[in-house]
């Protein structure tokens, strides 16, 4: 059941009856609130009414200070999730100097690392947009420089004056099974020497 970040606590709650749901999540059904905050010091429990607009209120009984602070680190978990996947820009100009290009494909890298997608924009001033070409060098540039870590979703698109290319985080390669295992020093069978293994001897002559 989704509790509302905002909610009555206890003796907050002014209604004469309301109706209950257990700790566990049982339906105790319609009671006095009295009754109900009885319950909850009886349980060491709070009383948190989760829905205000049903006729009558509904309450739960559960431990509020463990529940906010369960919410809170769901609420962190869910931001940090969000920035993960979050899609991050550099722009790059069409006259761009090695030093600079340098810093910004530095900044493309560690978001990649940091498992970010990232949108280069590559800007066209007056009569540049004339040699798309110039943009694309660049793009391949950037993910030629990034290869280790990043790979290009498709291929640069014009939108506007601005010429774009999205680079995707590169998954770290699987260690395959088996690799460095076994006694060391002992080579692999070759494929004659297996079929020597398993041949069928010829008949003897009668």
């Amino acid at each position: 059941m989704t509790i509302a970040k905002e909610h009555k606590v206890n003796e907050q709650i002014r209604v004469r009856q309301i109706r209950l749901i257990g700790a566990e999540g049982e339906q105790i059904g319609i009671i006095d609130t009295r009754e109900a905050l009885t319950m909850a010091r009886q349980q060491s429990l709070d009383l948190v009414m989760v829905s205000p607009q049903a006729i009558p209120p509904v309450c739960r009984l559960l431990d509020y200070g463990r529940f906010r602070y369960e919410q809170q680190q769901n609420e962190k978990e869910t931001r940090k999730r969000a920035r993960a996947h979050e899609v991050k820009a550099i722009k790059f100009r069409v006259k761009i100097d090695d030093h600079d290009f340098e810093t910004k494909a530095g900044h493309v890298r560690r978001f990649l690392l940091e498992g970010h997608k990232v949108k280069v924009t590559i800007m066209f001033r007056g009569r540049e947009r004339t040699h798309p070409e110039l943009g694309e060098r660049i793009l391949h540039r950037v993910a030629d420089t990034l290869a280790d870590v990043g790979t290009p979703e498709g291929m640069p698109s014009m939108m506007g004056m601005d010429m774009n290319m999205i680079m995707a985080p590169k998954a770290a390669p699987k260690r395959a099974e088996g690799v460095g295992e076994g006694t060391q020093g002992e080579a692999p069978a070759t494929p004659a020497a297996e079929a020597a293994t398993t041949e069928t001897p010829a008949p003897a002559p009668a």
